[in-house]
């Protein structure tokens, strides 16, 4: 089983539309796959549900606020396979063996983060707190359970930014897969992540040992909504793909152009873009590379 967080310091990147595409043509293949939405603002879980439906049958039962309110109760943490859905529209398109499901989540996320700090004592020194390791491995350790021994991969889509919600994704992965757009903005942050990242690790491992240590791989950085012009990536793009050649981080070879018009289509009709019929045939053929790609780096 392969666990990969997908975070971006910025916003806007198309950090959902890879987990869920990448997760879908996983799926499509025949894997087992399972995506987990870390992200308050909750846009994995409705490019699989509609705003109605989830608000009927799973905001207060089925997301995983539920379920971190079990991780800051006083009695043991529950199980966290409750909460696993299987969205019937996309699995309906996926070949026998082939399965994709999904623990959702909930706007409700941002105050857990707030209750988790509190738990631990506050924002700054957290590790001195003797809950520090129980909380940061709370999602590692449920998904340890044997229900969850099935998956071959499963996809964390974490908020843009370094909450605690997002660093208990973090402790449970063994990759880290950062998608951007070719900007300033988007591409500014990769670096400090990758900081923030080898902080937390450095952290834990501290009051970790002499137990189990963690030590996220870093899988590189996905060019998203890459705009073309004369058969490639006009001029403004290309630079700041350069750019992270100073950064000495690893890039996929594969990218994914903008397609306003499939992208968002797809959130409506609840299918990620790659499971589309009859959709734009260079946008899907993009993102199956980039899922050959992340097959063969997670293998490594």
């Amino acid at each position: 089983m392969s666990i990969t967080s997908v975070i971006n310091y910025k916003g806007g990147v198309g950090k959902t539309t890879i987990t869920a595409n990448l997760g879908a043509e996983l799926a499509a293949r025949g894997r087992r796959v399972l995506l987990i939405d870390l992200d308050p603002q909750a846009s994995l879980t409705f490019s699989f549900y509609a705003a109605d439906d989830w608000e009927r049958d799973l905001a207060y039962e089925k997301t995983i606020l539920q379920w971190f309110g079990s991780v800051l109760a006083d009695e043991p943490t529950g199980p966290l396979h409750p909460y696993v859905l299987t969205p019937e529209p996309a699995n309906a398109l996926l070949p026998d063996g082939g399965r994709l499901d999904l623990v959702a989540s909930h706007l409700g996320l941002v105050d857990v983060d707030l209750d988790i700090a509190a738990a631990l004592g506050g924002s700054r020194f957290q590790h001195g707190s003797p809950h520090f390791l129980s909380l940061h491995r709370a999602l590692a350790d449920a998904l340890g359970a044997e229900e969850f021994a099935g998956y071959d991969d499963i996809l964390i889509d974490c908020a843009p930014n370094f909450t605690m919600v997002t660093r208990t994704g973090i402790v449970a992965s063994e990759h880290i897969l950062t998608p951007a757009r070719p900007d300033y903005l988007s591409t500014l942050g990769i670096d400090y992540l990758r900081s923030k990242v080898s902080e937390l690790v450095r952290d834990f491992n501290r009051v970790a040992a002499p137990g189990p240590t963690i030590d996220p791989q870093y899988l590189g950085v996905v060019f998203t909504m890459i705009q073309y012009a004369s058969g490639g990536p006009i001029n403004a793009s290309r630079n700041y793909m350069r750019h992270t050649d100073s950064l000495e981080v690893p890039v996929f070879r594969q990218t994914v152009r903008e397609n306003k018009t499939l992208f968002g289509t797809a959130g409506e009709r609840r299918l990620p873009a790659v499971l589309v019929p009859n959709a734009n045939e260079t946008v899907q053929h993009e993102l199956r590379q980039l899922a050959s790609e992340f097959l063969a780096r997670t293998r490594l």
